[in-house]
This record gives C-alpha cells, structure tokens and sequence, in this order.
C-alpha cells in the first residue's frame, strides 16, 4: 500500500492531538475530582447522578421541613406546660373559692385573681410561632385563634408538614381541640344547676355507676325537674336529642338524701334542699363544648355576686363552681393528652430525623462511587498520558526526518 508524505505527517499530528487530548481530559479530571466531565464520559451514571442528586435534595427537603414542625411543636409544648400550670393553679383555686369561710369581699379579691389568670389564658391561645403565626388558629394562621370574648375564630384545618415522602405530621394543634374540648373518650359528666332556682339544693359529681343498664358509654343526658320538694321527675335524652321511650321518669326525693336516681344506672350526688320548679341537667362532657373562657367567665361573674347570709345565693354559687370544676377538670385531663400527643409527633420527627440521615449517607456515597475521581487510578493514567504524548511526539519527529535524499547516504 503507497502511504503519501501527506498522510503521514496528518497521521502524526492527529495522534499527538489526540493525546493532548486525553491528558488535558485528564488534568480536568483531577482540577475537579470529578470522574465526569461530560456526561459523555459516562451516560448511565450522569443519568444515575442525576436521580441521586434530586433524591439527596428532597430529602434535604424534608429535613428542613422536619425543623420547622419540631420549631412549631417545641412553641406549642412550652405553651401548653404554661397552661397546665395555669390550670392547676385555678383548680386550686375553685376549690378554695368553694370554701363556706369566704367572705364576698375574699371572694371579689379571688375574682380578679381568676380574671388576671383569664388574660394569661388568652395570651397562650393565641400564642404565635417564629414567624408571626398564631399558632392554634389552624390554617388561618394570620388571625389570632380567640377574640376577647372568648369565642374560636380559626378553623378545623391543621397545619400538616411534609415530613418524610409517606408522612405528613401536624405542625400544631386546633384551638378548639386546645381550649373548649373534653378529653376524648372520657366517660364523665357534668351538672348544671338552672339560675331561677328557689331552693338550696346543690348538686355534685355525677356518675354511671352501674355499666348495665344501658349507659356505659355515657351517652344520654339528663334533665331533673322538682316539681315539689319531695318529688322529681328526669327525662332522659339521646345523642341525637331524641327523648327516650322510659321519659319521664317519676322519683320520690327524701330530705337527706345523698345521690339522685336519674335512670339508666347514672346517679348524681345532691345536698340542701330542693324547691318545686328547680331544674338540673346532668350531660356527658364527651358531647359538649367545654369552652374554658366559658368556664372562666361563669366563675368571675358567680364570684363577684354578693352571697353572704343568703342561703340560696350560697347554694348557686357552690353550684357554679361545682360545675366549673367538673369542666375543668376534663379540660386539664385534655390538655395533658394534647401535650403527650405534641410529645409523640416530636419522637417521631427525631426518628424521622434520624432515618433521614441514614438516607442521605447513602446517597452520598452512591454519589461519590458516581462521580468522585480515584486520585490513584487518575496519576497513574496522567504519567501513562504524558508518557504516549511524548512518544508520539518522537515518532513524529522520526517520520519528519526521513528523505528521499538521504536514503543512499
């Protein structure tokens, strides 16, 4: 085969071209640690590091939402073991309002009192997160969660926080579940005493004290009736308001008597003595709305009405603050379930937090097999590159030197 001058001198530039060219792909290499350069160096793993990437970016992602729900739910745990403290606080102070020995004047001075303990209450619902957001108004987070009356004025949506890609974990609790709701699944009852009563009558703490009889799950409430002092009557109601076929129920009262018979194995405990046409309902905390600003107001106002020497007055005051803690009691019990339900999220985001950073190891790592250079298997390839370089380079110079002219010397 005839090989032209021409051809030779471009086969060996070509050569020292392409050598050039890998040792400077090479010198990039190692500049940038990276094993790539071009995803033409490796289509499959470009196209790998490309999933890996994004999957490491979401998962920093979550991280990071992760610390905004452990920010929001570390606010609401300082929040709600201020109103624990609160709470037991004034059911301290409820029961040493109950005591006969009070005077009006002590009962006005226990009064503001409650009602100091009331704008710190108000202060704590609509206690807001680090940034500017009230934090129990759920989704409206720009509107504080109570209005000084007292009345709700977020709504039912809780903030959810993606926390993980299959988890969704509530940054805070709603006001209404806070604040006006009895602890979920409680069995309890509470009593209302009717404010135009006559007599001297106060009722106590409720009670299913026989589970057989049809209410144990403490579902039907009860209205009492005196229609004279020795007799009363009780129609027993359902959830759904409807009146039971047994209503109304006749029963005798006794002077002396200790509990009230209302039916369906629930009895009540009564003390004094009852007046025709008193009225008492006795309904299960699970069904109402147990508002504590509610509570709060029907204590003050009771504790600022004068009742000294008036027996009746004393009897519906005693009532109001039996009723008040009745409520507060299944208010406390609920908060303590809400703080040990802000305490499980919490757990969970620590180990999600945890999983994360195992997740995000292993993404690095099969990142770094990817893309990071092996210096070792770079330098050795880089003394290779340079050793071709520099014998093409003397090829070419041989090629250069031969001539037709010189052949016979």
């Amino acid at each position: 085969m005839r090989i032209s001058s021409s051809l030779v001198f471009q086969t060996g530039l070509n050569t020292i071209n392409m050598q050039q060219s890998d040792l400077m792909h090479l010198y990039q290499q190692i500049g940038t640690g990276q094993k790539m350069v071009t995803p033409a160096d490796d289509p499959l793993g470009a196209s790998q590091a490309i999933n890996l990437s994004q999957s490491q970016a979401q998962n920093a992602r979550y991280a990071d939402n992760r610390a905004v729900a452990s920010q929001n739910l570390g606010t609401e745990e300082d929040a709600l073991s201020s109103l624990t403290l609160l709470l037991q606080d004034v059911r301290t102070r409820l029961v040493e309002a109950s005591n006969g020995t009070l005077s009006d004047a002590d009962r006005a001075t226990l009064s503001n009192v409650l009602k100091n303990a009331r704008d710190s209450l108000m202060g704590i619902a609509n206690t807001t997160d680090g940034n500017g957001q009230y934090l129990f108004s759920g989704s409206q987070g720009g509107t504080p969660a109570y209005g000084s009356a007292g009345n709700y004025q977020g709504d039912a949506l809780q903030r959810n926080i993606q926390a993980d890609q299959t988890r969704q974990i509530a940054g805070g609790d709603v006001g209404s579940d806070v604040f006006q709701r009895a602890q979920p699944g409680t069995r309890a009852y509470v009593s209302y005493a009717d404010g135009g009563n006559g007599g001297t009558a106060v009722l106590g703490q409720p009670a299913v004290t026989d589970n057989t009889q049809g209410n144990a799950s403490a579902n039907y409430s009860f209205s009492v009736n005196f229609t004279t002092p020795t007799t009363y009557e009780v129609v027993v109601t359902d959830v759904t308001g409807a009146t039971t076929p047994t209503s109304p129920l006749s029963r005798t009262f006794t002077a002396g008597q200790t509990t009230l018979d209302l039916g369906y194995g629930t009895t009540v405990q009564i003390s004094g003595s009852p007046a025709s046409g008193d009225q008492f309902d006795v309904k299960p905390l699970q069904h109402e709305d147990v508002n504590l600003f509610e509570t709060f107001d029907s204590v003050i106002a009771a504790l600022n009405t004068p009742a000294g020497g008036d027996d009746q007055a004393t009897a519906s005051l005693r009532n109001v603050l039996n009723t008040a803690m009745q409520r507060m009691a299944t208010s406390y019990d609920n908060v303590l379930t809400v703080r040990a339900s802000v305490g499980a999220r919490m757990n969970e985001l620590s180990a999600l937090d945890n999983t994360g950073a195992q997740r995000n190891l292993g993404y690095a790592s099969a990142l770094s097999g990817i893309e990071d250079l092996d210096y070792y298997e770079a330098t050795t390839q880089l003394s290779l590159r340079k050793m071709a370089l520099e014998g093409a380079g003397l090829a070419f110079q041989t090629i250069q030197g031969l001539s037709l002219f010189n052949r016979n010397q």
